[in-house]
């Protein structure tokens, strides 16, 4: 970072408290010194999310979210960088430096492109309230049943077809050629004709990037004629590869929501708008391409593709698993949902209504789902060379997958597959549904039923108690050492809200903060917010007088870690085998679950080693 930068950032927090900032979006409660609050990253019920105003850092001991003013707002609002600080300079009332390499001359010039895509976005909003838009506005009221707050939200509009835009900016002083240089108007070939609007006798859909700045647009035409769609081509200000539709108006609902949607259309985003959902993109023409699917990410860790239900629906979504497979990494994927009886969904919203569209969000089938799917297609399964065809072909794609830890995640899901569906799993399955069938009316009522909507495939996080962390605290007081070794272990834990808690997150804290730490700078230091329970440990001096080595201690509470780990595990796997044999009809989902836990189990028992 630049000195200028650095210095600008410095006054810019000195300006803004960021309890007042995060404020906007948590509810906080003062304590002591702090402000504590739900953490607005994840899920929780009991506030572990702690705000320090002095030293201007928010911390969340349940996930680990940490940092200052601009990371809060750059997680909560999927902004990158520069945006969040210009965001935050806006409101501390302070201008903006440039600190791109740009140069002047050139952000200039960017800058009155913007203008003349915004006076070419406002003619047509004029034009579509005119007696010549007459027939756009209708379509978009009636045909589409949009009001008239979305057609304002969306800046819609109609381009009529006796340029009138190229008479517009010629009487503003813009030139022809900025006109072509963004797409504006058509230069025709035979030299003897003048150029003239690209867009003529369409309704207009301005294009915008994340800062709100009309880029391109996209035409659609009111009957059946071709081409359905005109989009504006590639200008120096407009790249369709990395814009998703709509992503000025959905990147906070989306933060929001906890989701994204990713449909064909412009059309389908403003339907799904006008219903609600308020967090729904598009790509611009094209298939969805690797640079739309990362910046999908930057707001939503897993967002949900729809495709229409009919063949080229699916081959839609065939053709994405080729370009999501390279780019995936830990914690980010894409969901599937696949709408039947060949609607879209503004057709889907218009005929069933907003309920049964959430319906199929609920029910999103994973990309390994949809991968697996793929891989069996269209494909005969009757001989042994069929099925080593398609198994030799599910590794090559599993291969695509350039991370190395997911790409051996993949590779054990499909072996497993493989096997459960052609090799003696099959049969095993086929077994265990009959015997399930038999026996199901005499032990149901002794197995406790999970609900249709939860997922078997995950692990529960052992509880973790205060006598436990007790013991805990008390050693990274006396051993600093230990607190790197164990803070990130800890989060596999779920720990209740006490005091030890909050001990061990300004432990964590000041751990961050200070180099060096030894066990008396540590113990001053968190003696200052928490004395009387400092004083209480009476595991301090039991550790003290037992004299044990850190090596002795580390063992001793990796053991103990461990203990309670595979307890836990050891439950989740007894459960699960009972709904294997009285769930029949998720049977697949809860094999899946009971081979994590066996693998969870596997790697618990290797952390000690």
């Amino acid at each position: 970072m630049n000195d200028d930068l650095s210095k600008f950032l410095d006054e810019l927090r000195s300006r803004l408290s960021i309890a007042d900032i995060i404020g906007q979006k948590v509810k906080l409660t003062k304590r002591g010194r702090e402000y504590l609050g739900l953490c607005p990253f994840h899920h929780e019920k009991t506030p572990s999310f702690t705000i320090n105003e002095s030293k201007g850092f928010y911390h969340c001991f349940g996930c680990g979210a940490h940092g200052d003013i601009v990371r809060f707002l750059m997680e909560s609002e999927g902004l990158p960088f520069i945006e969040a600080v210009k965001k935050l300079a806006s409101q501390a009332g302070m201008q903006m430096p440039e600190f791109s390499k740009e140069s002047q001359e050139q952000s200039q010039k960017r800058k009155s492109l913007y203008e003349i895509m915004d006076m070419a976005a406002a003619f047509f909003e004029k034009n579509l309230r005119m007696p010549i838009g007459a027939n756009g506005l209708r379509y978009f009221k009636e045909k589409r049943g949009l009001s008239e707050e979305v057609l304002q939200k969306f800046r819609l509009g109609y381009a009529p077809n006796n340029n009138g835009l190229k008479a517009l900016l010629l009487s503003k002083g813009i030139s022809e050629q900025d006109m072509v240089e963004l797409g504006l108007i058509a230069v025709p070939e035979d030299k003897s004709r003048s150029s003239h609007d690209f867009f003529r006798d369409r309704v207009m859909i301005p294009i915008m990037d994340k800062q709100g700045n009309v880029i391109a647009f996209g035409g659609r035409i009111m009957d059946n004629s071709q081409p359905k769609y005109l989009n504006s081509p590639e200008t120096p200000i407009f790249n369709k590869r990395r814009i998703l539709y709509n992503m000025t108006h959905a990147r906070e609902a989306a933060y929001q929501a906890k989701r994204l949607i990713i449909c064909e259309g412009y059309m389908d985003v403003i339907a799904l708008d006008s219903f609600g959902f308020n967090y729904a993109v598009a790509p611009l023409g094209t298939a969805l391409t690797e640079e739309q699917v990362l910046e999908a990410w930057k707001v939503c860790p897993t967002p949900t593709l729809c495709f229409d239900g009919d063949g080229a629906g699916i081959k839609a979504a065939i053709r994405s698993i080729d370009r999501i497979l390279p780019i995936l990494r830990a914690g980010y994927s894409v969901n599937y949902i696949f709408l039947k009886e060949k609607k879209d969904p503004d057709e889907l919203l218009h005929t069933l209504g907003p309920q049964v569209f959430e319906q199929y969000l609920q029910r999103a089938k994973p990309l390994v789902d949809i991968l697996w799917h793929k891989c069996k297609m269209n494909k005969d399964t009757e001989t042994p060379e069929q099925k080593a065809l398609i198994e030799k072909e599910t590794y090559e794609e599993v291969n695509k997958i350039k991370d190395p830890q997911i790409r051996s995640y993949y590779m054990q899901e499909m072996k497993q597959r493989i096997y459960y569906t052609f090799g003696r799993g099959s049969q095993y399955k086929k077994k265990q549904e009959q015997t399930a069938t038999n026996n199901a009316s005499a032990t149901v009522r002794n197995i406790p039923q999970l609900k249709k909507t939860e997922h078997f495939n995950f692990v529960k996080k052992p509880p973790l108690t205060d006598l436990d962390l007790r013991s805990i605290v008390a050693a990274m007081l006396l051993y600093p050492e230990l607190i790197g070794k164990y803070e990130e272990r800890l989060m596999s834990f779920d720990i209740g809200n006490s005091a030890m808690a909050k001990i061990l997150t300004e432990i964590l804290e000041i751990n961050q903060e200070t180099e060096n730490l030894d066990s008396d700078i540590l113990l001053e230091k968190v003696k200052l917010n928490f004395i009387g329970e400092v004083g209480d440990l009476w595991e301090i001096n039991m550790y003290r007088q037992q004299k044990l080595s850190m090596a002795d201690l580390n063992a001793q509470i990796s053991n103990n870690l461990q203990t309670i780990q595979l307890k836990q595990i050891d439950n989740d796997i007894k459960e699960c085998m009972g709904l294997m044999q009285t769930q029949p009809t998720d049977l697949d989902e809860l094999n899946a679950r009971y081979q994590q836990l066996l693998r969870e189990r596997n790697n618990i028992l290797l952390m000690n080693e």
